[in-house]
C-alpha cells in the first residue's frame, strides 16, 4: 500500500489536483442542475456500463435531451449510429428510466444515507448496478462510494492489494470499497477524490 499511497501523495502534490479541483466542482454543480439535466448524467453512467466512458461522454453531448423524448427505437439507432456497443439494450434501459426522471431528486432529497441511495438506484433502474449507481452519485456531489471498474481493480492489482476477479460481485466490490476507503482515508482524500487520480494513474487522464 505505502508506493501506491506515494503515487497517489505525488499527484496531489502536482498540476493534476488543479484538473480534480475542477471536475468535483463540476460534479457539486450538476447536484443543483434540473431534474432533466440530472436525468441525462444517469444516462450517461448507464451507457458507460460495459463501454468506453470518453465515447459515452461523446454520445451523451451529441444526443442531450433528446434522452428525454426519442422512442426505444429511434434512440437505439441513434445509439448504433454513434457507435455504442449495445444500443438496444441502452435505449430500452434509458426510455424505462424515464418514468424516475422526477422521482429521482425528490429521492435524493429524502435519503441522506449515500449507502441506501445507491442501493435505492440499483433496486428500482434497469442498467444500474453498484458501479453505475455509484458513477451516478459522484457525479452529481456525492463523495463517499467508490466507482469500481477493472481500471481500478488493475491499479489495486498491480500494487498486490487484491486479486483480479473473474467477476465483480455485490461482495468482492463492497470488499474493494473497503480497501479503497482505507486508501482514502491515509491519503486525506474522500472517495470521490480518490478515483479520479487513480483514473489519472491508470489512463492518463480526468474525465467524469
Amino acid at each position: 500500500m505505502k508506493r501506491l499511497l506515494k503515487s497517489v501523495e505525488n499527484l496531489t502534490n502536482s498540476e493534476v489536483k488543479n484538473l480534480v479541483d475542477a471536475r468535483l466542482r463540476k460534479f457539486r454543480k450538476m447536484g443543483n442542475e434540473s431534474s432533466n439535466e440530472i436525468f441525462e448524467e444517469l444516462c450517461f453512467c448507464i451507457l458507460t456500463a460495459n463501454f468506453n466512458a470518453e465515447r459515452s461522454m461523446k454520445i451523451q453531448m451529441e444526443i442531450g435531451n433528446e434522452f428525454l423524448t426519442l422512442p426505444e427505437s429511434d434512440l437505439a439507432k441513434k445509439l448504433r449510429e454513434l457507435g455504442h456497443r449495445y444500443p438496444n439494450t441502452r435505449a430500452r434501459y434509458i426510455v424505462n428510466a424515464r418514468k424516475y426522471k422526477d422521482s429521482i431528486r425528490k429521492v435524493i432529497k429524502t435519503i441522506n444515507d449515500e449507502n441506501e441511495l445507491r442501493e435505492w438506484l440499483v433496486n428500482n433502474i434497469k442498467g444500474i448496478g453498484h458501479k453505475e449507481a455509484s458513477h451516478f452519485l459522484r457525479n452529481i456531489g456525492y463523495t463517499n462510494l467508490a466507482i469500481i471498474d477493472f481500471h481500478i481493480i488493475d491499479v489495486l492489482t498491480r500494487h498486490k492489494m487484491t486479486k483480479k476477479p473473474k467477476v465483480l460481485t455485490k461482495r468482492k466490490y463492497l470488499e474493494t470499497e473497503a480497501l479503497l476507503t482505507e486508501i482514502a482515508v491515509k491519503s486525506n482524500l474522500n472517495l470521490a477524490e480518490l478515483d479520479l487520480y487513480l483514473w489519472y494513474m491508470e489512463t492518463g487522464k480526468v474525465l467524469k
